[in-house]
């Protein structure tokens, strides 16, 4: 981030109210100790950690004609919970306060990425869950791809499916601690899927193409025995025109044939077309981002449109805040997913028709989006006009630690 100091932090006083801020006391501990060390011109951890990346790349010669690069590639992710809601209790219970509180491992891959013969890539990686028996989850990136310009790149093999505002966005990058609900709702959440692409950037064009198996989920590759799912990007880079670091307007559109979800397929939402226009503003201290996506349902899925605001402040060169605001709605009754895996932990995975988020967080930055902490305090509402239980209204605090190599 360029460096950025909209005021001066007291960093004694900030230390002294630490203890009395719930959950985030040990986040705020070391935001303050990371200021202090930011002022007085040193940043040690920013350089060990730099160092340590160093050694993730295993191997480098340029001038070696069949491999020019080894690295080893992953991210760890943990998170801290806290949830306090109200709403129809969950299965077995009659208290109406819907309460969660958890600690997890988020994510954990690893594996490794090669460049060959100057123009290849090869990238396999895997999804790991050190809480379960069977650590070893599935494969997410597994692909060979080909590039000899940035106008033109060919993926073949699992990949990311990317569209909307945070679908396209890794979760390595987030400056949330987790995706929005509109994203989470329209885009397929596997996001990992067989398949073929086509993309590239040429003249502040930037522009994206693919066909992707629907397929038998399984931990690899699946069956190709059922139908297939297309996306669309094209997009225009702003930033010259404004004289901005980033300003980008982005069109996503996807296709995906009706196939029956049983068994489950990697097209994991029932949605028949996807349409997002995504944008993305960032220059000196200020930044926001916008989505505004519709998706069309079948096989009993309501058709659902929403939006996102995301504006963010850098408050110094490692010191982020961020804003944001999701509304989503649906046709039909219970047409609307809670958020990931906390929400639906509280409410027992039921639905409602119409969501509502206020977010509000922070993050520091230790090392860029390399190393990472962040915490977010979010208030969510859903109506259920259906009065099945999907009704909902509480606090969720969550705080994590990013690392990615």
């Amino acid at each position: 981030m360029e460096s950025c100091k909209l005021f001066e932090i007291n960093t004694m006083r900030m230390n002294r109210y630490s203890s009395q801020v719930l959950g985030i006391a040990p986040l705020i501990a070391v935001l303050t100790g990371g200021i202090a060390a930011a002022n007085d011109g040193t940043d040690p951890f920013a350089a060990w950690w730099g160092g340590l990346l160093d050694h993730a790349v295993l191997y480098e010669n340029k001038e070696n004609p069949v491999i020019q690069k080894l690295a080893f590639t992953g991210r760890a992710q943990w998170d801290f919970v806290m949830i306090d809601g109200d709403g129809t209790p969950i299965s077995g219970f009659n208290d109406s306060d819907l309460d969660y509180q958890d600690f997890n491992t988020r994510r954990l891959r690893a594996g490794f990425k090669a460049t060959l013969f100057n123009d290849f890539t090869a990238h396999i990686e895997g999804d790991f869950d050190p809480d379960v028996d069977s650590a070893y989850q599935r494969l997410t990136d597994a692909y060979i791809g080909w590039s000899r310009s940035d106008a033109l790149e060919i993926k073949l093999g699992k990949q990311g499916m990317a569209f909307t505002l945070d679908g396209s966005t890794s979760s390595k990058e987030l400056l949330t601690i987790d995706r929005n609900n509109l994203s989470n709702n329209l885009w397929f959440g596997t996001e990992y899927i067989p398949g073929l692409t086509v993309g590239g950037t040429a003249k502040g064009w930037f522009y994206n193409a693919g066909v992707f198996s629907q397929g038998e989920q399984d931990a690899e590759f699946g069956s190709f025995t059922t139908g297939s799912a297309w996306v669309g990007t094209v997009g225009y880079d702003f930033s010259k025109w404004l004289g901005a670091e980033e300003a980008s307007l982005q069109l996503d559109y996807v296709y995906n044939e009706e196939t029956p979800s049983n068994p489950t397929l990697f097209t994991n939402r029932s949605m028949g077309q996807v349409v997002s226009l995504n944008g993305r503003y960032h220059d000196g201290c200020f930044g926001v981002r916008t989505d505004l996506s519709f998706g069309d349902g079948f096989l009993g899925q309501s058709d659902m449109w929403g939006f996102v605001f995301m504006p963010y402040v850098d408050l110094t060169d490692k010191l982020q805040l961020v804003a944001r605001y999701t509304f989503i709605d649906s046709d039909r009754n219970d047409g609307v997913r809670f958020n990931g895996r906390y929400d639906n932990a509280v409410v027992n995975s039921r639905r409602g028709d119409q969501y509502q988020e206020a977010y509000l967080g922070l993050n520091y930055y230790l090392h860029g989006h390399k190393v990472k902490l962040q915490t977010g305090l979010q208030y969510v509402s859903m109506r259920d006009q259906a009065n099945n239980g999907g009704a909902f209204d509480g606090w969720n605090l969550t705080t994590g630690i990013r690392f990615s190599w």
